[in-house]
């Protein structure tokens, strides 16, 4: 069996922004850039963790979002009919 050897990604952040909630939590929304030999990828992740008792950030759950304007806009209207 041969396996196929992927490249390694490096993951960059161009631009984040984070807000404080309940006890030690944060959610972070930031634009990221994937870099690897066959190219590079811009995206959107939504993350959400916590700083522990050291001030380190944790990071518990993110979600990456393709960076279309569409996709994008569509997000955003979304989250606004359900607030």
């Amino acid at each position: 069996m041969v396996r196929e050897v992927r490249p390694m990604v490096e993951y960059k952040t161009i631009k984040s922004e984070e807000i404080t909630f309940g006890n030690n939590n944060f959610m972070e929304i930031a634009r990221k850039k994937a870099v690897s030999d066959d190219g590079e990828r811009e995206f959107l992740s939504i993350a959400k963790g916590f700083t522990d008792a050291n001030g380190q950030k944790r990071y518990k759950q993110s979600l990456t979002v393709p960076d279309s304007k569409e996709v994008v806009e569509f997000v955003v209207q979304k989250l606004k009919e359900m607030v």
